[in-house]
């Protein structure tokens, strides 16, 4: 069971109860742009990020000299960037309007991975955007977490999520969900690596919503 989430977890256990399917959705890069703001946010610190890679830690350097940054230095900088990142994050375009559209037809839950701490942070800052769904923040591995709250039903499920190693931990948990590769950032989305075998890939909500509803129609 995982070590540490902001919410007891038999708080989900309607989830386990509904009759209804499950879509289960990332926050960071699928329904809040982070690349973006981040980006913005490096260069208000004097720091500069050059993607030459499909990874933040390695890709950042000093404005001033053009030296690398640490990388616990970047880890650092991730860090106060949640802790301040109502003042950064916007959501992702259409991301709150089809999500509305969409739970007429199945129950929500946003799983996203980051420290539990900044839970209440995230929490405010999607409700302010009309993004009100239950959400667990945590940083163990999604396949074991989405596994504890939809159990063994039969009842269809759909995992978003921009990182190919989350989409595939869900897959190896529960083989039958539908997944969908998501990432807002264009630059970063043409550096990762290819999802894998059964990973359907969207480019935008629009695509998100048609390949749900075809799933959930099927």
């Amino acid at each position: 069971m995982p070590a540490v989430l902001p919410e007891d977890l038999a708080q989900f256990d309607w989830v386990a109860r509904s009759s209804r399917p499950l879509i289960v959705c990332d926050v960071d890069e699928v329904v809040l742009e982070f690349v973006t703001p981040f980006i913005a946010y490096l260069d208000h610190k004097g720091l500069e990020l050059r993607p030459s890679s499909f990874r933040l830690h390695g890709n950042v350097y000093r404005r001033d000299d053009g030296t690398p940054v640490s990388d616990r230095d970047i880890s650092a900088s991730i860090e106060a960037f949640f802790v301040e990142q109502h003042d950064w994050q916007t959501p992702v375009a259409s991301a709150a309007e089809t999500l509305a559209a969409l739970k007429r037809h199945a129950d929500i839950v946003f799983l996203t991975a980051m420290p539990p701490r900044h839970f209440a942070v995230r929490r405010a800052l999607l409700d302010a955007h009309d993004m009100s769904y239950p959400m667990i923040a945590t940083e163990d591995e999604k396949g074991t977490v989405l596994h504890l709250i939809h159990g063994d039903r039969d009842t269809k499920v759909v995992f978003i999520d921009d990182i190919f190693h989350n989409l595939h931990s869900v897959r190896d948990r529960l083989p039958n969900a539908f997944l969908i590769n998501l990432m807002a950032n264009d630059t970063f989305r043409a550096l990762a690596p290819h999802p894998g075998e059964k990973v359907a890939m969207a480019k935008d909500w629009n695509e998100t919503r048609d390949l749900i509803l075809e799933f959930l129609e099927n």
